[in-house]
Order: C-alpha cells, then sequence, then structure tokens
C-alpha cells in the first residue's frame, strides 16, 4: 500500500468533511470484478460512511466505523473532541476502539452522545472498556456516555437537532447542523421529521442502489426526497458498487450529487449555543 496521503493537524472548522460514503461492505467490494470495483477514479473507493463535523467548540465525529485509523489517518484529523452516534449497527460503531490513542493524548475520557440502544450495544462489543479492574496491556477506549434522544442538544458550542429517521424496522437519528441535514441510513422520513428539514442549504442523504432495498433509500427514492425537501445542494451517500460515480453523476438533477470519500463542504446558519 503507498504512503497515506494526509495533511498532518487537519482542521476542518467550519467543514462537514465525509470520512467515508461507502456502504457496510465498503467499494471495491472484496471478490468483485465489477466496473466500479475496478475502477481507477477515486470517487470509486469508498471507506464505510462516516463524517467529522468542524463545530465551534471541536471537531465532532459521526459514527465510528470499521474504517476509522484509515480515515482519521488519510483525513489528516490528528484529533476528536466528541462522538455522537446515529444508530448501532456494525458499519457505524465497530471501529470504536480506534480512538485509544486520541484520549490517550487528550489525556481524558471523550465525550459520546448516543441513543439508550446504542450505548447498551457499545457496552456489550467493548465490554473489556468498563470492566472495574482493566486487563493489563494494550489500553482501553476512555468514553464519557450522555444521553440524546429527539431533544435538541448542544455538543462543542453547537446547536443540533435530531432528526429521527427509519431504518428499516429500526428507528435511527440523523442531525441538523445549521443549514445542514445529515440522514444516513434511512429509507423513511417520517411525517413528524419533515418540518425539521425545510430551509436546508445541504441535504446530506442515504441512497444504496439503484434499485428498491428494505432498510435503504433507492436511487429513485433518494432523488424524489430530494426534490421533496429542496435543499439547495443534495449530497448522496452509503453508496454500493451498483453506483457508479461518473455514470450515476451525468444522470442525476441538477442540485443532487453523489458525495466521495474526502469531500468538505462549507456549514452554514451554525451559531455558537
Amino acid at each position: 500500500m503507498p504512503p497515506l496521503p494526509r495533511a498532518v493537524g487537519r482542521d476542518i472548522g467550519g467543514q462537514l468533511l465525509f470520512l467515508g460514503t461507502g456502504t457496510s461492505v465498503g467499494v471495491p467490494v472484496v471478490g468483485c470484478g465489477c466496473q466500479t470495483c475496478t475502477s481507477v477514479d477515486p470517487r470509486n473507493n469508498r471507506l464505510r460512511t462516516s463524517v467529522a463535523v468542524g463545530l465551534p467548540g471541536g471537531t465532532l465525529l459521526i459514527d465510528t466505523t470499521p474504517d476509522l485509523r484509515l480515515q482519521l489517518l488519510r483525513a489528516g484529523l490528528t484529533h476528536v473532541d466528541a462522538i455522537l452516534y446515529t444508530h448501532d449497527h456494525v458499519d457505524h460503531v465497530y471501529g470504536l476502539d480506534d480512538v485509544r490513542p486520541i484520549c490517550f493524548h487528550a489525556g481524558r475520557p471523550l465525550p459520546v452522545l448516543c441513543e439508550p440502544r446504542v450505548e447498551a450495544r457499545i457496552r456489550q462489543a467493548f465490554d473489556y472498556a468498563f470492566a472495574a479492574t482493566p486487563a493489563p496491556g494494550g489500553g482501553v477506549p476512555q468514553l464519557r456516555f450522555q444521553t440524546i434522544s429527539t431533544a435538541p442538544f448542544t455538543v462543542l458550542g453547537c446547536r443540533v437537532v435530531p432528526l429521527r429517521l427509519l431504518h428499516g424496522p429500526f428507528e435511527v437519528l440523523g442531525f441538523r447542523f445549521g443549514d445542514l441535514a445529515y440522514c444516513t441510513d434511512t429509507n423513511a422520513i417520517p411525517a413528524a421529521t419533515r418540518p425539521l428539514l425545510e430551509g436546508l442549504d445541504v441535504l446530506v442523504l442515504d441512497c444504496l442502489r439503484p434499485t428498491r432495498h428494505p432498510t435503504h433509500l433507492s436511487l429513485a427514492e433518494a432523488v424524489d426526497i430530494a426534490r421533496m425537501i429542496n435543499a439547495r445542494r443534495t449530497l448522496l451517500v452509503h453508496l454500493s458498487h451498483e453506483l457508479e460515480h461518473a455514470a450515476v453523476s451525468a444522470a442525476l438533477p441538477p442540485g443532487v450529487e453523489l458525495a466521495h470519500d474526502g469531500l468538505a463542504v462549507p456549514l452554514t446558519g451554525v451559531t455558537p449555543a
């Protein structure tokens, strides 16, 4: 593997940075020889979906994918000040152990904001981090949980509005930061949530593949929701290898785009809380 391109100590203040835009198996898919998986276009190389948000009080990480170490190195992010979770599925949680060096250098526990179900999953999957007497060797993530629900909350000096979404039979969360909303892993936006998406500058929205799926939006469904919400710019994420970047992009309506790893977009409407 060639050296990772990165800018050490990168500042993403006032931006949302896509650390990964791929579905749960990533792209390329292991063992696949399709056009997307063998593409030389770097926009078709997708780590698991996650973002970092530069807020007034520091860097917020949304979800900890199994690719987290590579994502942070590639992006040049040397610190994270808090973690916020959308839900508890493996591709959004199981990279949490990679925050150990971040906790070590910070010298304090890392705030983790999530719903109770996500905390329960973390405590089960990373039980060694919560033992009364930690086992010697290796170190453990140092975490401090803060329970959230659908009520607005403040993190790192920013007011955040949670957005209840449906992910098949699961209830998950999206989040609104000023004029930007982040809505990954969904196949339905409840009627009660839609007013919270009015007046957006940027909408980040789930879009798995061209055909329907029981827990994710298809391309046509995502475009329909983009039209309904009418954000100035809609960026599609959680993309499978069935969505080749250049070909799909050429057919998208104005204002709708495929996101790609490394893309950064400005945050607007965010004021210190």
